[in-house]
């Protein structure tokens, strides 16, 4: 044997024994070890979605049912930003609460001016539009920093600017003591107008006792406003051009109470604040006419004010409008499934 033939023989042998070993831990000399990262489960509003791999793994922790708020918060309005942060208003001091629907964290971003802070609606991106209740007034807070865009004084006393809705091209306020809109434009980057205009409202509006103009969202075509006037339980069908206002046939239902307003696609869902329920409507495209599909309830009302959504449920903070209201009074935000 020559001495290129022992080399040769010596090479394959050290080849088998190490083949051998392989076999022996369960190696593969046949592939590198995979350096891809194992997929992630996905989680939205609390249910999660994981490979066969991750199925021994620990389930995530399902959102809160209950997530309580400072106390003497005195809540009314709540808007759920992408990500799951809500924010919400307090009639107190006029302080904007950051809450996280996942841990149940918050704090305070913005400092209040000292009056009410009421309806508010993010426009998903950066800013807040918050109504001003008994003030009159409403401000544009930038939900990172709380620091105020914009200030807007709407109207003298008598005046409760109640909630708020945002369209492409303008933020729609209502008033519970006037029977007028207050529109403030916004461009096309998101930036609102320094200046405002006043909409009255004429028609079929009737002004009666108490709080009337209340919530507001827009028709299914986008054409028209919505508002619930909760002195008389109407919902009208608003024309933003000139005010002119139409009573929607609800076939025979009527909104009691009647406050915040949501609405995806076709369905309205109108919360009745003292009622402790939420009506669920199914809208003509226009906006004209609505059916009363169902309502919805939970032990853990206690005279909810508004309604956000976020994954398949629904966020109402509780206002407890028939309990004194302390520093020590507690309070919260109830989270409901919104079903079908």
């Amino acid at each position: 044997m020559t001495r290129h033939d022992r080399r040769r023989r010596g090479s394959l042998v050290r080849g088998l024994s190490l083949a051998a070993a392989a076999v022996a831990t369960g190696a593969t000399l046949l592939a590198p070890p995979s350096t891809a990262a194992p997929a992630a489960a996905t989680t939205i509003a609390g249910s999660a979605s994981s490979s066969a791999a991750d199925a021994g793994s620990r389930a995530p922790k399902p959102y809160p049912a209950s997530l309580p708020l400072p106390n003497g918060f005195q809540p009314e309005g709540i808007t759920i930003a992408p990500g799951g942060k809500a924010y919400l208003g307090s009639r107190a001091d006029g302080d904007i609460y950051r809450l996280d629907l996942r841990t149940g964290r918050g704090r305070v971003i913005s400092q209040g001016p000292g009056t009410p802070s009421v309806g508010l609606k993010t426009d998903g991106r950066r800013l807040l539009y918050v109504a001003g209740g008994t003030a009159g007034t409403a401000r544009v807070v930038d939900q990172r920093t709380g620091r105020v865009v914009r200030d807007f004084a709407f109207s003298a006393a008598p005046s409760f600017v109640n909630d708020v809705i945002l369209t492409r091209t303008s933020a729609w306020f209502t008033d519970s003591a006037r029977p007028q809109l207050y529109r403030v434009k916004r461009a096309s980057d998101g930036r609102p107008a320094t200046s405002f205009t006043t909409l009255p409202l004429r028609g079929d509006w009737v002004q009666g006792e108490g709080n009337n103009a209340n919530g507001i969202t827009t028709t299914p075509d986008g054409r028209a406003l919505l508002v619930v006037n909760s002195s008389n339980g109407n919902l009208y069908r608003v024309n933003p051009a000139t005010g002119v206002a139409r009573t929607v046939d609800l076939r025979g239902a009527t909104l009691t109470n009647g406050d915040g307003l949501l609405r995806e696609g076709r369905t309205l869902f109108a919360v009745q604040n003292r009622l402790n329920r939420i009506a669920v409507l199914r809208l003509n495209r226009a906006g004209t006419a609505a059916t009363l599909v169902r309502t919805i309830t939970s032990p853990r009302f206690d005279v909810p004010t508004t309604v956000a959504r976020f994954g398949g449920s629904l966020y109402l903070p509780n206002a407890r409008f028939t309990t004194p209201a302390t520093p020590s009074t507690t309070y919260d935000v109830t989270k409901v499934r919104a079903g079908r």
